[in-house]
């Protein structure tokens, strides 16, 4: 299991919830905690499955570099943190 947490601005569409989800790698989590919380979807991944442009994934304190394929391992207890990148100028 890992724990999927999302900044405060994501945690509107989850109402505040944490959620330990299973999966062997970043994209297995993701699908599981994205089947817990639909709304939250659009908002994470684009329509193919990646990383949306402006958020950011950590992956135990690492930003996940594999932005399309989600592969990286997780280990039990891992914790993934989702945040939406600031931009602009």
């Amino acid at each position: 299991m890992a724990t999927v947490e999302l900044t405060r601005h994501l945690q509107r569409f989850t109402d505040g919830a944490t959620a330990d989800v299973p999966g062997q790698t970043v994209g297995e989590v993701l699908d599981a905690y994205f089947a817990r919380f639909p709304s939250v979807r659009p908002y994470v991944v684009d329509e193919h499955g990646a990383i949306r442009r402006h958020v950011v994934v950590f992956l135990d304190g690492r930003q996940l570099l594999d932005r399309a394929g989600l592969g990286e391992a997780t280990a039990p207890g891992a914790q993934i943190h989702i945040m939406q990148a600031l931009s602009g100028g």
